[in-house]
């Protein structure tokens, strides 16, 4: 990133692209549905474009890029009365309808189920970013991204043992 900031050269865009797109809009996808979650990538990779001076090299590309996309993710939910309050639950996305009873698709009710900063930190570390990566990129302190953490996995938990029933628990 630091030498596409300097040179503005499109395959060095490219290969950003190619090593961070897909998880880019993964992570999005987790905190809205697909077509949100498609804009809002599409709008962080054009602010990449725009504001490619404006980046520091001081910690990972991907979590700048992550921060990016969040913020603008925000910005979306208030514009559209969607966010409740910024350090809790933000609308809940109803996860998609799942008529199979796999774990997975048990997993995917659970995560949908979560309040949007649980969720969000939760996806964040599956991403493999640290606290304090976390922290930075969701602008809140390391205690509160271990407690929203702490919740996320505990309900996540709780609602996986209960669809598997007695015999598992």
């Amino acid at each position: 990133m630091r030498r596409y900031a300097v040179s503005g050269d499109q395959a060095l865009l490219t290969k950003l692209y190619d090593a961070c797109g897909d998880d880019l809009y993964h992570f999005l996808l987790t905190l809205s549905d697909s077509t949100l979650a498609r804009d809002i990538s599409q709008k962080t990779w054009l602010k990449i474009i725009e504001k490619r001076h404006l980046y520091q090299d001081s910690g990972l590309f991907k979590a700048w890029l992550f921060t990016l996309a969040r913020n603008l993710l925000i910005d979306e939910y208030r514009e559209t009365k969607r966010l409740v309050y910024e350090d809790g639950p933000i609308e809940r996305v109803a996860a998609p309808a799942i008529t199979s009873c796999s774990l997975l698709a048990r997993f995917d009710r659970a995560l949908g189920s979560l309040a949007f900063v649980q969720r969000e930190a939760f996806c964040l570390q599956q991403e493999g970013f640290s606290m304090q990566e976390i922290a930075q990129i969701t602008h809140c302190g390391q205690e509160t991204v271990k407690s929203r953490l702490r919740y996320a996995k505990a309900s996540l938990r709780e609602q996986l043992k209960e669809g598997l029933g007695d015999k598992h628990a």
